[in-house]
Protein backbone atom coordinates (compact mmCIF):
# COMPACT_ATOMS: atom_id res chain seq x y z
CA UNK A 1 0.00 0.00 0.00
CA UNK A 2 2.34 2.63 -1.26
CA UNK A 3 -0.04 5.60 -1.50
CA UNK A 4 -0.88 8.00 1.31
CA UNK A 5 -4.11 10.01 1.30
CA UNK A 6 -5.77 12.48 3.61
CA UNK A 7 -9.57 12.38 3.64
CA UNK A 8 -11.94 14.88 5.28
CA UNK A 9 -15.22 13.52 6.61
CA UNK A 10 -18.32 15.52 7.48
CA UNK A 11 -21.94 14.89 8.44
CA UNK A 12 -24.86 17.02 9.58
CA UNK A 13 -27.91 14.82 8.99
CA UNK A 14 -29.23 11.98 11.09
CA UNK A 15 -26.84 10.50 13.62
CA UNK A 16 -23.72 12.42 12.58
CA UNK A 17 -21.41 10.39 14.81
CA UNK A 18 -22.65 7.03 13.50
CA UNK A 19 -22.49 8.31 9.91
CA UNK A 20 -18.81 9.17 10.28
CA UNK A 21 -17.90 5.94 12.09
CA UNK A 22 -19.79 3.88 9.51
CA UNK A 23 -18.02 5.68 6.66
CA UNK A 24 -14.61 4.94 8.22
CA UNK A 25 -15.55 1.30 8.78
CA UNK A 26 -16.69 1.04 5.14
CA UNK A 27 -13.40 2.51 3.96
CA UNK A 28 -11.16 0.25 6.03
CA UNK A 29 -13.09 -2.96 5.34
CA UNK A 30 -11.59 -2.60 1.85
CA UNK A 31 -8.33 -4.60 1.97
CA UNK A 32 -6.69 -1.91 -0.17
CA UNK A 33 -7.23 0.83 2.44
CA UNK A 34 -5.54 0.98 5.85
CA UNK A 35 -6.32 3.60 8.52
CA UNK A 36 -3.08 5.21 9.72
CA UNK A 37 -4.23 8.18 11.79
CA UNK A 38 -7.36 10.14 12.65
CA UNK A 39 -8.25 13.42 14.31
CA UNK A 40 -10.71 14.19 17.04
CA UNK A 41 -14.27 14.90 16.00
CA UNK A 42 -15.09 18.59 15.68
CA UNK A 43 -18.51 20.22 15.72
CA UNK A 44 -18.49 22.97 13.13
CA UNK A 45 -20.69 25.75 11.86
CA UNK A 46 -21.90 25.31 8.29
CA UNK A 47 -19.95 27.12 5.57
CA UNK A 48 -21.42 28.36 2.29
CA UNK A 49 -25.07 27.44 2.73
CA UNK A 50 -25.62 28.41 6.38
CA UNK A 51 -29.31 27.51 6.89
CA UNK A 52 -28.59 23.98 8.09
CA UNK A 53 -27.60 22.00 11.17
CA UNK A 54 -24.11 21.92 12.66
CA UNK A 55 -21.60 19.45 11.22
CA UNK A 56 -19.30 16.90 12.73
CA UNK A 57 -15.98 16.88 10.88
CA UNK A 58 -12.67 15.08 11.09
CA UNK A 59 -9.65 14.17 8.98
CA UNK A 60 -8.17 10.72 8.54
CA UNK A 61 -4.92 9.53 7.02
CA UNK A 62 -4.92 6.28 5.06
CA UNK A 63 -2.45 4.14 3.19
CA UNK A 64 -3.92 2.62 0.08
CA UNK A 65 -3.08 0.44 -2.88
CA UNK A 66 -5.81 2.24 -4.84
CA UNK A 67 -5.07 4.86 -7.44
CA UNK A 68 -6.56 8.31 -6.76
CA UNK A 69 -9.57 7.83 -9.06
CA UNK A 70 -10.26 4.39 -7.55
CA UNK A 71 -10.18 5.92 -4.07
CA UNK A 72 -12.58 8.64 -5.22
CA UNK A 73 -14.93 5.98 -6.62
CA UNK A 74 -14.82 4.14 -3.29
CA UNK A 75 -15.60 7.37 -1.38
CA UNK A 76 -18.51 8.22 -3.69
CA UNK A 77 -19.92 4.68 -3.34
CA UNK A 78 -19.83 4.98 0.46
CA UNK A 79 -21.56 8.37 0.29
CA UNK A 80 -24.33 6.84 -1.83
CA UNK A 81 -24.63 3.78 0.44
CA UNK A 82 -25.04 6.09 3.44
CA UNK A 83 -27.80 8.11 1.77
CA UNK A 84 -25.92 11.16 0.46
CA UNK A 85 -28.05 13.28 -1.85
CA UNK A 86 -26.61 16.24 -3.74
CA UNK A 87 -29.53 18.67 -3.85
CA UNK A 88 -28.09 21.97 -2.53
CA UNK A 89 -24.51 23.07 -3.11
CA UNK A 90 -22.73 22.86 0.28
CA UNK A 91 -26.08 21.74 1.70
CA UNK A 92 -27.01 19.15 4.33
CA UNK A 93 -25.53 15.69 3.94
CA UNK A 94 -25.50 12.36 5.71
CA UNK A 95 -21.83 11.99 4.85
CA UNK A 96 -19.20 13.79 2.84
CA UNK A 97 -15.83 12.23 2.01
CA UNK A 98 -13.33 14.58 0.38
CA UNK A 99 -9.88 13.48 -0.70
CA UNK A 100 -7.62 16.31 0.43
CA UNK A 101 -4.27 14.95 -0.73
CA UNK A 102 -2.97 11.89 -2.48
CA UNK A 103 0.76 11.45 -1.93
CA UNK A 104 2.15 14.86 -2.87
CA UNK A 105 0.57 14.74 -6.30
CA UNK A 106 -1.15 17.52 -8.15
CA UNK A 107 -4.07 16.36 -10.26
CA UNK A 108 -7.01 18.01 -11.97
CA UNK A 109 -9.71 15.99 -13.68
CA UNK A 110 -13.42 16.60 -14.23
CA UNK A 111 -14.24 14.82 -10.95
CA UNK A 112 -11.15 15.20 -8.77
CA UNK A 113 -8.72 17.99 -7.97
CA UNK A 114 -5.78 17.21 -5.69
CA UNK A 115 -4.87 18.87 -3.47
CA UNK A 116 -8.48 19.75 -2.64
CA UNK A 117 -8.96 23.26 -4.09
CA UNK A 118 -10.58 24.79 -0.99
CA UNK A 119 -8.80 22.94 1.81
CA UNK A 120 -6.61 25.92 2.78
CA UNK A 121 -9.74 28.08 3.14
CA UNK A 122 -11.59 25.74 5.50
CA UNK A 123 -10.99 25.75 9.24
CA UNK A 124 -13.06 22.56 9.58
CA UNK A 125 -10.39 20.84 7.47
CA UNK A 126 -7.19 22.56 8.60
CA UNK A 127 -7.77 22.33 12.36
CA UNK A 128 -8.28 18.53 12.39
CA UNK A 129 -5.40 18.16 9.91
CA UNK A 130 -3.15 20.21 12.18
CA UNK A 131 -4.06 17.93 15.07
CA UNK A 132 -2.78 14.81 13.29
CA UNK A 133 0.09 16.43 11.38
CA UNK A 134 1.14 19.91 12.58
CA UNK A 135 4.14 19.87 10.22
CA UNK A 136 2.00 19.17 7.13
CA UNK A 137 3.21 20.96 4.00
CA UNK A 138 1.72 20.98 0.55
CA UNK A 139 4.17 21.14 -2.28
CA UNK A 140 4.78 24.83 -2.95
CA UNK A 141 2.96 25.93 0.22
CA UNK A 142 4.57 29.18 1.37
CA UNK A 143 3.20 29.19 4.93
CA UNK A 144 3.00 26.75 7.79
CA UNK A 145 -0.33 25.08 8.54
CA UNK A 146 -0.54 27.11 11.75
CA UNK A 147 -0.15 30.35 9.77
CA UNK A 148 -2.92 29.30 7.37
CA UNK A 149 -5.22 28.52 10.31
CA UNK A 150 -4.48 31.82 12.03
CA UNK A 151 -5.54 33.70 8.89
CA UNK A 152 -8.93 31.97 8.65
CA UNK A 153 -11.90 34.08 9.75
CA UNK A 154 -14.13 31.13 10.70
CA UNK A 155 -11.84 29.15 13.03
CA UNK A 156 -14.05 29.96 16.06
CA UNK A 157 -16.77 27.91 14.36
CA UNK A 158 -14.69 24.72 14.86
CA UNK A 159 -14.96 23.16 18.33
CA UNK A 160 -13.67 19.82 19.63
CA UNK A 161 -16.64 17.49 20.05
CA UNK A 162 -14.89 14.25 21.08
CA UNK A 163 -11.18 13.78 21.50
CA UNK A 164 -9.49 10.81 19.86
CA UNK A 165 -8.30 9.37 23.16
CA UNK A 166 -11.84 8.94 24.44
CA UNK A 167 -12.52 5.23 24.61
CA UNK A 168 -15.93 5.40 22.93
CA UNK A 169 -14.39 7.07 19.88
CA UNK A 170 -11.10 5.22 19.66
CA UNK A 171 -12.45 1.68 19.93
CA UNK A 172 -15.11 1.71 17.16
CA UNK A 173 -12.73 3.21 14.62
CA UNK A 174 -10.13 0.54 15.27
CA UNK A 175 -12.58 -2.39 14.84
Amino acid sequence: MGNKALIALGSNMGNRYDNILTAIKCLIKDEDIQLVNFSSLYETDPVGYEEQDLFLNMVIEVNTALEAMELLDRCLTIETELGRKREIKWGPRTIDLDILTYNQENMKTKNLTIPHPRMLQRAFVLIPLYEINPDFQLSGMDKSLEEWINELPDKEGVRVWKRINWEDVFEPIEN
